[in-house]
């Protein structure tokens, strides 16, 4: 971006990443008013309407954060907000949005495979408000792959060989194995769900369980595994004739994966269940726990990098 008026590519970039977000800000504010379109009868999101409001107005937030970040990145103001304002928001975005976008397409090639499921919206919702995230993801990503080009640049410069050995401490070196051992716990949950084993699992868990959960459930494994190499890459200068930006790049997709969306589902375990079959067992819970803390310890490590490499 120069520092006069953004370019026309980042423009039409802008103008897609709010339009993205209109379908879903549209259902929310839609049921937030009392509308039950795309919402069938029997539905799990009518059995709280309390919590589902205060849900929809969060997620109404978080999606507007998405047209603040879209003209920060194009506006010469945006150059001048502190990093870590900008930062943490748009690793929350990437960390929410890039495992829809690897598993949404995933699912739509195993939907034959799709179990018959309690009713909970309709099939086009799916369609519309997952194709706006991808949108969203792809348009945001760009911005601020090009917004952090122009402004950061020197911090991914150069190989992983040429990094400085005192980049990270003893701490930073510990905090990184042991989020990356403590990790595994959820992973071989995951993966023991993947291999059809019901141990650990919700009844209605149990019950619906089809290709779309294998799919999300390597998904997970998939993004922790990425956040894992990523920061070990980084804190021991692994893979040394690689750009800094790939491990950079790896780090920071992953750990938000990794801890956005255990954060996000560990969320969704204090919503109160009106069928116990669907209460979640404590290894669910411990599941979506560990992610979320792992996550964020090996997010540290990435905003320690970032920290003193941009100093």
């Amino acid at each position: 971006m120069t520092t006069t008026s953004p370019t026309r590519a980042r423009r039409v970039l802008r103008a897609l990443a709010i339009a993205s977000c209109v379908p879903y800000v549209s259902l929310k504010i839609a049921w937030l008013s009392g509308s039950r379109v795309g919402i069938p009868d029997g539905s799990a999101l009518l059995d709280n309407p309390g919590i589902m409001a205060a849900l929809n107005l969060a997620t109404v937030l978080m999606d507007a954060a998405v047209v603040v970040l879209a003209l920060l990145f194009t506006q010469r103001w945006g150059l001048r907000v502190r990093a870590w304002l900008l930062a943490f928001p748009m690793w929350v975005a990437t960390g929410l949005l890039g495992p829809i976008m690897v598993g949404f397409p995933l699912q739509l090639l195993t939907a034959r495979d799709t179990a018959p499921r309690e009713p909970f919206l309709d099939e086009w919702v799916f369609s519309v408000v997952y194709g706006g995230f991808i949108v969203q993801g792809l348009t945001l990503g760009t911005l601020f792959a090009l917004y952090a080009r122009d402004r950061w640049s020197r911090v991914w410069r150069g190989s992983v060989r040429e990094l400085s050995p005192t980049l990270f401490r003893p701490v930073d070196r510990v905090t990184a194995v042991a989020a990356s051992a403590l990790l595994l716990v959820p992973s071989a949950l995951h993966l023991l769900w993947i291999s059809g084993s019901p141990h650990g699992l919700s009844a209605g868990r149990i019950a619906e369980r089809s290709g779309d959960f294998s799919v999300l459930e390597g998904v997970r494994l998939l993004f922790a595994a990425v956040a894992v190499a990523g920061v070990l890459m980084l804190v021991f200068r692994l893979g040394r004739a690689l750009p800094v930006k790939v491990p950079l790049a790896l780090a920071w997709i992953g750990t938000g994966g990794v801890g956005c969306w255990g954060g996000w589902l560990l969320l969704s375990v204090l919503v109160p269940q009106t069928d116990p079959a669907n209460e979640p067992t404590a290894l669910m819970t411990l599941a979506y726990a560990g992610e979320m803390i792992t996550g964020v310890l090996l997010a540290c490590c990435v905003a320690a990098f970032l920290r003193r490499r941009g100093a």
